[in-house]
């Protein structure tokens, strides 16, 4: 992964990345902590942005998005049901701490007009914030367990961009992905357009247009050769600044 290193640091912009809250051990401790894998991070150094996390433990949603140029909305936990209109099916795991944060960053950040990159989790967030709703269990729907083939194993495949949209002008007309997730979107929320699909037909990325609001279904950050998701929210985020 190459480093921006040699950027004028005044120059970079605060890309926030949402956290989880779980617990964990390290060192001698086992605690609840505040967790992100460290690939966000890397990913957002090397577009040539600074990291910020945020912690789901806090309501000061426009003084947090005042803070920060861009924001991300990380992978995770299964967005809460209720939230649109649904009874909690057996396999989806919930973190209503997170949804209640994220929410709330998220319509803070478009009222701001930061712009936003959504990651697996993120986009689901992004649409139900809207009015969307949910497939709650993928290899229901599909009868395909390729979009989270087992835990911690990403599944492998192609996604194809439409012609004129933001994401097709980021990444080209497809792009090959790792995935890991076992709901997907149903209904896209309001303003919300598909724009990216997999080979079954799944919605795989979706934006608002005239504005970078841009959530992706996959992990581009678990490629750390190709951040240019990433750099195109830093580059997004030094305009509006």
């Amino acid at each position: 992964m190459v480093s921006s290193a040699s950027e004028n640091p005044d120059d970079r912009p605060v890309i926030g990345l949402t956290s989880y809250l779980e617990p964990a051990k390290f060192l001698v401790w086992e605690t609840e902590a505040v967790l992100l894998h460290r690939v966000y991070v890397d990913c957002v150094v090397a577009a040539g942005g600074i990291p910020v996390l945020l912690p789901p433990v806090s309501d000061a949603y426009d003084r947090l998005v005042s803070t920060v140029d861009g924001l991300v909305l990380t992978g995770g936990a299964d967005v809460e049901p209720e939230r649109y209109g649904q009874e909690q099916h057996p396999t989806t795991y919930i973190r209503p701490n997170r949804d209640a944060f994220e929410f709330g960053l998220f319509e803070a950040a478009r009222k701001a007009g930061k712009p936003v990159l959504g990651v697996c989790r993120g986009l689901q967030v992004m649409s139900v914030a809207l009015g969307g709703t949910l497939v709650q269990h993928l290899p229901e729907a599909r009868e395909t367990t390729e979009h989270q083939p087992a835990p911690a194993t990403f599944g492998r495949g192609t996604v194809t961009l439409a012609d004129g949209s933001r994401a097709a002008a980021i990444l080209g007309s497809e792009t090959k992905t790792l995935c890991y997730h076992h709901q997907a979107i149903d209904r896209l929320g309001a303003g919300l357009e598909p724009v990216g699909w997999a080979a079954d037909g799944t919605v795989e990325a979706a934006e608002v247009p005239g504005e970078f609001t841009l959530g992706v279904q996959w992990h581009p950050e678990q490629d750390g050769d190709d951040v240019r998701l990433f750099r195109a929210l830093v580059e997004a985020s030094k305009e509006r600044r």
